[in-house]
């Protein structure tokens, strides 16, 4: 363990949450339709979308209509970028010519970008043209993080509003979010990264000369634009196979931090807008330490494994082998440890290591908290809205050791939300567990595996951990592009984004209908440390319960059988 790493992952976090705190305060403006410094830029744009659309903003939708408003919606954009995968080979800004994909890989694909996982089971230098990039996977990459943060927000309104039979408008909250939220930033940020040398650019694959004689093709494209709102919107995909591990999407020691800082911005920030929207600060700083005191241990042994390293590397007598294996030399074991910790506790899934090369306890951390749910801050608005799941959860928890009706915000906390909150938790482990089981028994599931043993276990859970947590990262050991992984993560993704979402709804209407109780002697205070101890706890015992056998079986066996001088 080295002092400088630790001071560059305490100036990441520090500059994090100066960041966040007032990009917080500006979300919850939004959000709550109070005014802005963008007004008079977006306001008549947001007016002109609402016109031509046929929306009214002043209509409120109940929870059903909500809901099936997000369906219908993410349906239309699975089925309208399916139909451009496959038609791409007749579409302009396609320089290298390249054709349609196979209907299973796209459909993959088109479920992968609106769920915001973003998982890609194909090389895009060589699969996707510069239009796909731009038309279909960039514009979901916006629509998925504004998706995301408009059931944030209909949950929160759900939680404050008294008596109410309506949680918000859609294809408002979805039109804010992208005008006011992510537009700007996603701006500012390709600026950002164009200045450290990310590229943006129409021109065709340009071929080059080397030193040693051969000739090499270098894919090219408009990397920055995608590249910024692939890490605000949590999204993940990279413009190249290699994604940020590549120098034209991350090309410099400073971009890689601005790369972190974009992942983790909004999610953070929207700790804070919770409690801006909730008038009450506390809640929010509450919420932001329980998931600062995950990320930090996760950070820690993610962090420690990979600087201690692999021993049987050691053994060969390279210096800084063990420790360095698989990861960019530009930015060395903290900086990879950190930002393969940063993606996966949220659903973004970039990546400037290969994670797959990780030490089994190192590559355990990023599983565990997909595992856990998007809650270690999480994906943009899922992050949000999967804490305040285990908030509920915690507090019905504390309700029982009281013996008290448990109670969140002033408002009881009963059958119907227990029953809805259990189902938002079980739905993506049950993906995991049955769909890591399914696999494993199965020769289409097991024939795509690169490693024998634990690892090769490890390799599957993590696929659908990553497909059920959204998030799109991979274990590069498994081949994922057959008919069997495309079809059974396509499916996971969908039910792992939606089956979560379409509870958390239910929870929003039925408390939004509930009056407000006020507080009493006996109410439970989750305004202080010992809630995010409380909260932060129970996360990590459900997730420990639910799957600490497979990881048994997994990371953690591969770790003792590498210390005993074995390796897969």
């Amino acid at each position: 363990m080295k002092i400088n790493d630790l001071a560059q992952m305490g100036f990441y976090l520090v500059i994090l949450v100066v960041l966040a705190i007032p990009l917080g305060r500006y979300m919850a403006k939004v959000l709550q339709g109070e005014k802005t410094f963008l007004d008079k830029v977006m306001g008549p744009l947001e007016k002109l979308i609402y016109r031509v659309c046929g929306i009214n903003p002043e209509e409120d939708m109940n929870w059903r209509q909500y809901a099936g408003a997000l369906i219908v919606f993410n349906i239309l954009g699975i089925v309208t970028l399916f139909i451009l995968e496959m038609l791409q080979g007749h579409l302009p800004f396609n320089p290298e010519k390249l054709g349609a994909m196979r209907w299973d890989l796209a459909l993959n694909t088109a479920v992968s970008f609106v769920t915001n996982t973003n998982w890609q089971a194909y090389s895009p230098e060589s699969t996707m043209s510069y239009f796909t990039q731009m038309a279909g996977f960039t514009v979901h990459n916006f629509a998925s993080a504004a998706t995301g943060i408009a059931v944030a927000v209909a949950l929160i309104r759900g939680l404050t509003r008294r008596q109410a039979q309506a949680i918000g408008n859609f294809w408002v909250d979805l039109t804010r979010s992208t005008l006011r939220i992510l537009l700007p930033l996603s701006l500012l940020g390709a600026l950002l990264l164009s200045s450290q040398g990310v590229i943006q650019t129409l021109s065709p694959y340009l071929t080059v000369h080397t030193l040693q004689g051969p000739s090499q093709t270098l894919a090219l494209g408009p990397v920055a634009s995608q590249e910024a709102i692939k890490l605000f919107g949590t999204n993940g995909g990279g413009f190249f196979n290699a994604n940020s591990a590549h120098p034209f999407e991350n090309p410099t020691p400073f971009s890689n931090l601005l790369e972190m800082l974009f992942i983790l911005l909004i999610p953070v920030g929207l700790t804070f807008t919770f409690g801006h929207m909730v008038k009450d600060v506390r809640q929010g700083r509450v919420i932001f330490g329980a998931a600062l005191i995950l990320f930090i241990l996760m950070l820690a042994l993610t962090y420690g494994s990979e600087i201690a390293g692999n021993p049987l590397i050691g053994k060969i007598g390279i210096t800084g082998a063990s420790a360095m294996e698989g990861k960019e030399v530009r930015f060395g074991v903290a900086n990879s440890a950190l930002f393969a910790t940063v993606t996966t506790a949220t659903s973004c899934g970039a990546v400037n290591a290969m994670h797959d090369s990780l030490t089994p306890l190192g590559g355990l951390a990023p599983m565990l908290q997909m595992m856990l749910g998007e809650v270690v801050f999480g994906g943009v608005g899922a992050g949000l809205y999967s804490l305040l799941t285990f908030v509920i959860l915690t507090v019905f928890i504390v309700g029982l050791m009281v013996g008290r009706t448990p109670e969140y915000l002033g408002k009881k906390i009963e059958g119907f939300e227990m029953k809805m909150a259990v189902l938002a938790v079980l739905i993506p482990s049950a993906c995991i567990l049955l769909g890591s089981a399914l696999a494993s028994i199965l020769p289409a599931g097991t024939s795509s595996l690169a490693n024998p043993g634990p690892h090769g276990l490890s390799e599957m859970l993590y696929a659908f951990a990553s497909g059920s947590a959204n998030n799109g990262s991979a274990f590069a050991g498994l081949n994922a592009n057959t008919y069997f992984w495309n079809l059974s993560l396509a499916l996971v993704m969908f039910v792992g984004r939606f089956g979560v979402i379409l509870p958390l709804l239910a929870i929003a209407g039925s408390m939004a209908k509930k009056k407000i109780a006020p507080v009493s002697a006996g109410t439970f205070q989750t305004t202080g440390g010992l809630f995010s101890g409380l909260l932060s706890g129970v996360v990590l015992i459900v997730g420990a319960l639910t799957f600490f056998p497979a990881l048994a079986l997994g990371p953690i066996v591969e770790q003792l059988l590498m210390w005993a001088g074995k390796a897969f």
